[in-house]
């Protein structure tokens, strides 16, 4: 008996870590993957990345205009093993509903109909004007959409979706209201197509809110962009603030030298991983070219819990995806 679990100890040893690539995902035409949304794709048997994808290689003469942040699409990157992902084109939406600018891909799967709620901007602007709304699409394959109304939230610059199927029923939203001061607003529907907005969660501006369970609580976390705000609540309605922010420092490693931004989280198998998007202002590249900056990559973290709250540690390896989210 003593000589199987030695043998079953030594086989134990032999199955080798392997930590996710950092960055985890760089996408290879405009270089400007952020704002990332994980979905199971059911039909396909495999994990698929829903990003915003910033014209990042656009070189404009004026340093200070965004265009690039505009006439954005939205990329998928599919993976097999879970750490290596790919470029898988750029997704497609029906015109009477969306535009040219698409920002920040919120895809939940509820009842085996795929929902998404989009940022659409109309136009391209040169600067951060212009009116900002959230559309509704559903699908049964991700591929294809069908417009399913614009989401009414009473302010005409609102972006950055966050659903959740309700604990008391119904369905809740996050979302960043630009012309409110920038704050995170939540607002409550019984069906996804009215909704009642019922004020701020918090009374610090931010943005990209992404809300889950994880170890019996439920989290908010959002970009403060100076760190990342968390916020933790036993019924997803009254919520406490995290003394501390996650991300907030300069990471020690090529690709993520900058503050981490727009979370996405994803709890698989009772591990929480916070996926995030780094600006790449802190490479060797940005000596000699002013527009470096505007490049973007998606990084990898697990979330753990220390003392009741969320920590995380971007300069350990990162976690190894390869059993939580590979193809079945």
């Amino acid at each position: 008996m003593r000589l199987v679990a030695l043998l079953l100890v030594a086989l134990a040893g032999c199955v080798s870590m392997e930590p996710a690539p950092r960055p985890l995902y760089r996408d290879p035409v405009l270089d400007g993957a952020a704002d990332v949304s994980l979905v199971f794709n059911r039909g396909l048997k495999r994990w698929e990345m829903f990003y915003t994808n910033r014209r990042a290689t656009l070189r404009l003469d004026d340093p200070k205009d965004v265009t690039w942040v505009h006439a954005t699409p939205i990329g998928i990157a599919t993976t097999d093993d879970g750490n290596r992902w790919r470029a898988s084109g750029e997704a497609k939406f029906p015109a009477e509903c969306t535009g040219a600018t698409l920002w920040a891909p919120e895809i939940q799967d509820f009842d085996d109909v795929y929902h998404l709620w989009l940022t659409i901007v109309p136009g391209v602007h040169k600067s951060w004007t212009g009116e900002r709304r959230i559309e509704h699409l559903t699908s049964t394959d991700l591929r294809n959409w069908t417009c399913a109304g614009k989401a009414e939230l009473g302010s005409p610059k609102v972006i950055d979706a966050s659903v959740i199927r309700a604990p008391q029923g119904g369905w809740r939203m996050w979302f960043k209201d630009e012309q409110a001061g920038s704050k995170l607003t939540v607002a409550d529907s019984p069906d996804m197509k009215t909704w009642t907005v019922r004020g701020p969660v918090s009374p610090l501006p931010g943005e990209g809110p992404t809300v889950f369970q994880f170890a019996g609580k439920w989290w908010l976390v959002a970009d403060l962009w100076k760190g990342l705000l968390v916020l933790r609540s036993d019924d997803a309605e009254h919520w406490q603030e995290q003394p501390t922010r996650l991300l907030a420092g300069i990471g020690e490693h090529p690709t993520d030298r900058a503050k981490g931004q727009h979370p996405g989280v994803t709890v698989v198998d009772g591990r929480a991983y916070l996926f995030y998007f780094t600006h790449q202002s802190g490479e060797p590249e940005a000596k000699a070219d002013d527009r470096w900056h505007q490049r973007t990559v998606i990084q990898v973290a697990e979330m753990k819990l220390q003392d009741g709250w969320l920590t995380v540690d971007r300069n350990a390896p990162p976690p190894d995806l390869r059993s939580a989210f590979k193809a079945r």
